[in-house]
């Protein structure tokens, strides 16, 4: 049935001017939080029904009410839906959007709904609701990533490769322990983000514009409702909270930065210099004017990408430094660098497929962990087992891969008599003590490139991804664990 009383603006009782059409105009946030629809849509149901139980609505109406509501979310929830909310000549914000649209399809009733509820808790509430989906949707992104890590981590077997301090090469690792160092990164950052989930996940509903509902509302319902795992504590830090939103962008920029150091290293094994992995043609771009070029573009972007994230947590930081309680307009420009980094999860989503699809020349980086020194370390533990001290060991090491360099032979290439010149304690076992799998397996420690030890990490990581599922993060994540 029509309403009596068709709102106009949600606040304009007071007025008698009307506001500024420029000002107006650019105030309006609908341009941007028309995103949020599903999670005002969601609210405001839950707040329908504790109003239900204070006997504010009778259960008809409450079921009135939220019949139309699913319908606000299903009828605007397509492409040329959210096209037409954006454009929505009168709506300030999604909440006002929602009523007017509410109050369309169900007249006065609409109207009822805002009873014992202020915007201030909406927007809290629908951000809150908002970044734990998201939370939900880039674990599942890393998830994913770190399984297609393991996968190829599997599948390199054996193969060993260089690893590299200041981009020299090191000490030779599978390259299954390569690949395990960004699989441990990943699930910390899943971690990281499952924690802040653990912290938001409080409900604001209930807490009025500032001081808390003016109607004895039982605010246990709608945070059940909405699967947060209590209300919030104190009204005032629960309207004008928006710290969980800073929590979230740092979380993200720690994804950022581990992706960003797995494309420069992508980015430069793929390179004809090193050689060691091909770049899936899927995941490439050509040149314009060079026919002969593969361009390692995902790698390129995801680089790149971490700057957008660290700029909106940054701009979130200088909005919310100094603002006195409680809610203030500020507040409002804290969404647009939230959304700005919505496109994390079908990153997350890329790079696993890429990372899935790559092909590593284990020939060729095998060849380069056998060559250039790299089991100086382990000819220097071999002088260590012969009761030389570690100190004078490594001299001695030092003195023969000089002595080597200058034959132009690797380690292993020096005679008996040759390694006799800078330590009587090389003997015939010297040899099979520093070969490739031998150089490996002396690193049999937690954490260690040796065969064993990489086989049972492997077997971890396959272990903790699998917790990640995504029964198991909406469980932990509506469980506030």
């Amino acid at each position: 049935m029509p309403s009596e009383q068709q709102p106009g603006k949600m606040w304009s009782g007071r007025f008698r001017e009307p506001l500024d059409a420029e000002f107006e105009a650019w105030q309006r946030s609908i341009v941007f939080d028309w995103r949020l629809l599903d999670y005002e849509v969601a609210a405001s149901k839950a707040h329908a029904s504790a109003l239900c139980a204070a006997g504010i609505l009778t259960t008809t109406e409450t079921a009135e009410l939220r019949d139309a509501l699913d319908g606000i979310a299903t009828n605007f929830g397509s492409e040329a839906g959210l096209a037409e909310m954006r454009d929505h000549s009168t709506a300030e914000d999604i909440h006002h959007f929602v009523e007017l649209e509410l109050v369309e399809r169900v007249g006065d009733i609409g109207l009822k709904l805002h009873t014992g509820r202020s915007r201030n808790e909406q927007i809290a509430t629908d951000l809150r609701l908002y970044v734990r989906a998201q939370i939900g949707l880039v674990v599942h992104g890393l998830a994913a990533w770190a399984a297609a890590l393991v996968g190829q981590g599997r599948e390199a077997g054996a193969a060993a490769m260089p690893s590299y301090t200041h981009l020299q090469r090191a000490e030779p690792v599978l390259v299954a322990h390569w690949l395990l160092a960004y699989v441990e990164m990943a699930l910390r950052d899943a971690d990281r983000l499952l924690d802040c989930a653990a912290r938001l996940n409080y409900c604001p509903l209930g807490s009025g514009a500032v001081a808390g509902a003016t109607l004895p509302l039982d605010r246990a319902i709608a945070a059940r409702e909405l699967g947060f795992r209590a209300p919030t504590a104190n009204s005032i830090d629960a309207t004008s909270d928006r710290d969980f939103i800073l929590e979230y962008l740092n979380g993200l920029t720690y994804v950022g930065l581990h992706l960003s150091r797995f494309a420069e290293e992508i980015t430069l094994f793929g390179t004809t210099e090193f050689g060691f992995v091909a770049l899936p043609e899927a995941f490439s771009t050509g040149s314009s004017a060079m026919p002969q070029k593969k361009n390692p573009d995902l790698t390129e972007l995801l680089r790149a990408k971490v700057g957008r994230i660290q700029g909106a947590a940054q701009a979130v930081a200088m909005q919310l430094k100094g603002l006195p309680l409680a809610y203030n307009k500020d507040m409002q420009e804290t969404q647009e660098p939230l959304f700005s980094v919505g496109f994390v999860p079908q990153m997350l989503n890329l790079v696993a497929r890429f990372t899935a699809a790559l092909q590593f020349n284990r020939d060729r980086m095998g060849r380069a962990a056998e060559s250039g020194y790299l089991n100086a370390m382990a000819a220097a533990t071999y002088l260590v087992h012969k009761g030389v001290p570690f100190r004078s060991a490594h001299e001695k090491v030092g003195r023969a891969v000089r002595y080597a360099i200058e034959k132009g032979v690797e380690l292993e290439g020096l005679t008996i008599a040759q390694l006799r010149q800078f330590g009587r304690e090389f003997g015939e076992d010297f040899y099979p003590a520093i070969a490739l799998d031998a150089t490996l397996d002396c690193h049999d420690v937690i954490g260690g490139t040796a065969h064993e030890r990489v086989r049972k990490a492997l077997d971890r990581a396959s272990e903790w991804i699998a917790a990640l599922d995504k029964h198991q993060m909406a469980e932990a994540i509506h469980a506030g664990a």
